[in-house]
C-alpha cells in the first residue's frame, strides 16, 4: 500500500506547507508508505494525480483546499478506464473552505483524518461534469459548479488577500453585491425549461459553497442527480432580504428562487457568464454550457 499526497503548500494563504511534518508523523504512525509531493502551479494537481494512476499508487490523498481537490478529482478521473472507478481518494482538508470535506463529513484533527484514510472507509460518489462552448473536453467537479452570481463572489474573495475563510467570502460577497447584474439564460433540465433573466443558477453535489453558503442543505453526494438553485431576477432590496438565507439554505423558500434535482443541464447564455467549479474559476465568460453527472 502506497499512497502518493499531494499538498498545495500554498493553501489558506501559505498555512497548509506547515502541516507537512505532522502528516508525515501521522503516517509513520501507522506504518503506511507513502509521498508528499508539492505542487509549484495551478494545474499540477491533475497530473501529480494522473501520473499516480500510472505508476500504479494505492491511493491518492489531496492535502490543501477545495481548488487542489478538484484538481486532483480532474486527475484521477482522466486516468481512470472508461466507465470505472477511480483510485481511492482521500482529503486532508488544509485550506480555506473545506466544502468539499465539509460534504463529506471529514474529521477536523489530523491524526483522526489519517486514521480514517488508512482505515480505507471507502464511499462511491457522483462526479459533476462540465463543457464549455462545444469544447471536445470538459471539468470535473466534486462539490459544487456555479453561473453567475457565485463566481462573482468567488473572483471578487480572491481580492481580499489579507483574509481568510468565512471571513474572505463574506468580503467577497459584500463586494459583489455592487457588480451583481442579472443574466439573460435558456436553461433546460429533465423535465423543466427556464427562459428569462437570472442573478444566480448553482448546481450543487454536496450541500454547502464558498465556506459558508448553504446552496443545497438536502444534497447527497451518491444520489446520482444535482440539486440545482436557480434564481430569477431579483431587485437589491429582495437580494438583501433573500442574503441571511444563504447561510442556512433558506433562502429557497423564495418565490423567485427555484430548487429541482436533474442529471442534466443545458444552458445558453448569449452575453457570456463566468463559471466557477469547486471554488476555482474556469471561466470569466461562457455561452453555452453543458452538465452531467457521473
Amino acid at each position: 500500500m502506497t499512497h502518493r499526497i499531494i499538498l498545495n503548500p500554498y493553501a489558506n494563504q501559505g498555512r497548509a506547507q506547515k502541516q507537512i511534518e505532522s502528516i508525515r508523523a501521522a503516517y509513520r504512525a501507522v506504518n503506511i508508505e507513502h509521498e508528499i509531493v508539492l505542487t509549484t502551479q495551478p494545474k499540477d494537481a491533475i497530473t501529480l494525480a494522473q501520473q499516480a494512476v500510472a505508476q500504479g499508487y494505492t491511493a491518492v490523498v489531496a492535502a490543501g483546499g477545495d481548488g487542489t481537490v478538484n484538481e486532483v478529482v480532474n486527475g484521477l478521473v482522466r486516468g481512470a478506464e472508461t466507465g470505472r472507478p477511480t483510485l481511492p481518494l482521500g482529503v486532508i482538508p488544509v485550506g480555506t473552505g473545506n466544502d468539499f470535506a465539509h460534504m463529506l463529513k471529514l474529521p477536523k484533527k489530523m491524526k483522526a483524518i489519517i486514521d480514517n484514510i488508512v482505515a480505507g472507509a471507502t464511499r462511491q460518489i457522483d462526479v459533476g461534469y462540465v463543457v464549455i462552448d462545444g469544447a471536445t473536453t470538459g471539468h470535473y467537479f466534486g462539490n459544487n459548479c456555479a453561473l453567475a452570481m457565485e463566481p462573482m463572489v468567488n473572483m471578487e474573495s480572491n481580492r481580499f488577500t489579507r483574509l481568510h475563510g468565512t471571513p474572505r467570502y463574506l468580503a467577497g460577497l459584500v463586494s459583489a453585491l455592487f457588480k451583481l447584474k442579472a443574466w439573460q439564460m435558456d436553461v433546460e433540465w429533465e423535465g423543466g425549461r427556464f427562459s428569462g433573466p437570472s442573478v444566480l443558477l448553482s448546481i450543487c453535489n454536496g450541500p454547502r459553497a464558498g465556506s459558508t453558503f448553504m446552496m443545497a442543505p438536502d444534497a447527497k453526494a451518491d444520489d446520482g442527480l444535482f440539486d440545482v438553485a436557480l434564481a430569477e431576477d431579483l431587485s437589491m432590496p429582495q437580494i438583501l432580504r433573500v442574503l441571511p438565507g444563504l447561510f442556512n439554505g433558506a433562502y429557497l423558500r423564495h418565490p423567485q428562487v427555484q430548487q429541482f434535482r436533474t442529471a442534466w443541464l443545458k444552458i445558453r447564455v448569449p452575453e457570456g457568464t463566468p463559471i466557477h467549479a469547486d471554488g476555482e474559476m474556469v471561466t470569466n465568460s461562457a455561452e453555452t454550457i453543458t452538465y452531467s453527472i457521473l
